[in-house]
Order: C-alpha cells, then structure tokens, then sequence
C-alpha cells in the first residue's frame, strides 16, 4: 500500500513513517503542512493519505481541509484523519465526504492516542484503505453521552451495535464482541436503519450515514 503522511511533528511524523514501512507499506512521501501534502498525493497518487487535522500555517483545520480538496478531486482517495481531541465538526465534515452513493472511498477520524497500539491503528489503516469507515471509539462515546435524538429511540443493544459498526466492524465482528449471533446483529441492524430512518440503499452505504447519525446535529 502506498502512503502520504501528513503531519508537522516531526518526531510524530516520522515514527509514522518506520512504522508503516514496518508492516510492509511504502511511504511515498512525509510532508508537515497542508500544502505540501496537496502536491505530493497530486505527485504520487498514493492509496490512503494519512493527515493531522491541525497543521501549519494556522494550526486550524488545514489538513482536513486538504484532504476534503483532494478527496474532491478524486473521489477514489482513502484518507485516514488525526486528531489530537474529539472535534464533532471536522469528523462529521470527514464522513460526509464518503457518504456518497455506494459508499465513496474509506475514511477514518481518529485520535493520536490510537496511534500507541500498534495493530490497531494499522488495522484502522487497512480498513480505510479498503474502503472502510473507521471512527475512534472514544469519539463514538463521548458522542453517545452529547446525543439525545435520534439515537434516543434507540435500545441500549442498538447503541452498542452501532457503536461497533462506527469503529469499522463487520457484523461477524460485532457478534464476537457481544456474544451473539450475525442473525441477531443483523436484526439490529435493520432496526438501526429503520428507527434512524434511514432508506433502502447499498447495505455498506447505509452503514456510513448510521454514523453520520452521531455527529451532525
């Protein structure tokens, strides 16, 4: 898989880069700010763009708003965003952008933290990559405690399906987690998408804007 990383810490940055090689990705190019990583992915057109959402010139939102404009350019972009804090805006705005018809390409908002296990920040790159939707588990709580409505209507085993399917799972994945069957996770699910109103679509794509459910509003 081939990789552009993002991000202006340099110590960060770098140890992203040795531990993408590590598991067997190529990193094309490391670049520590916004514009510098709109021309190595229009130089490299890599698989999966990996960006800190804050980066310079105004330590703002540049880096989402790069891959936001190259994901414009080519809807095929995975990118995989990191972020220091849970920030439901720049998440939301993210998820949108794979929310199109079929699904669009993998997206990912994750927090720094993640990054210190190892497998599973990769797999959460593997994931993206395939074109996944990947939301870090604790934006996914913190966002369960803020909400009310819809996801009021909800049952409590309808709230842990769903957090589970942010994260990236799959239904057997889920059904490991609780300890229940697929047949039962995917009741839940059709439970999920009735009670969010959501319509008859590609499963995958309906599966993204039960996400998008957590963080617009």
């Amino acid at each position: 898989m081939r990789v552009v990383i993002a991000e202006d810490a340099v110590l960060l940055r770098e140890g992203l880069v040795s531990l993408l090689e590590r598991f067997g990705h190529t990193v094309v190019a490391s670049v520590g700010d916004a514009s510098a990583l709109v021309e190595a992915v229009t130089e490299h057109r890599p698989d999966v763009v990996v960006t800190d959402v804050r980066m310079p010139p105004g330590f703002a939102d540049e880096g989402l708003r790069a891959a936001l404009e190259l994901r414009g350019k080519d809807p095929g972009l995975a990118v995989l965003v990191l972020s220091q804090y849970v920030e439901q805006t720049y998440a939301a705005e993210l998820l949108d952008s794979g929310a199109g018809e079929g699904g669009g390409a993998g997206v990912g908002y994750l927090l720094k933290d993640r990054i210190g296990d190892v497998r599973e920040f990769v797999d959460a790159l593997d994931r993206v990559a395939a074109g996944g939707t990947v939301v870090d588990p604790e934006v996914v709580r913190q966002l369960l405690k803020r909400r009310r409505d819809p996801l009021q209507r909800l049952t409590p085993r309808e709230q842990e399906v769903l957090a589970l399917i942010a994260e990236g799972r799959s239904n057997a994945s889920v059904a490991r987690e609780l300890f229940v069957t697929e047949a039962a996770v995917a009741k839940h699910i059709a439970g999920i998408f009735t009670k969010l109103d959501l319509p008859p679509a590609a499963d995958n794509h309906r599966r993204v804007l039960a996400v998008l459910a957590y963080l617009r509003g």
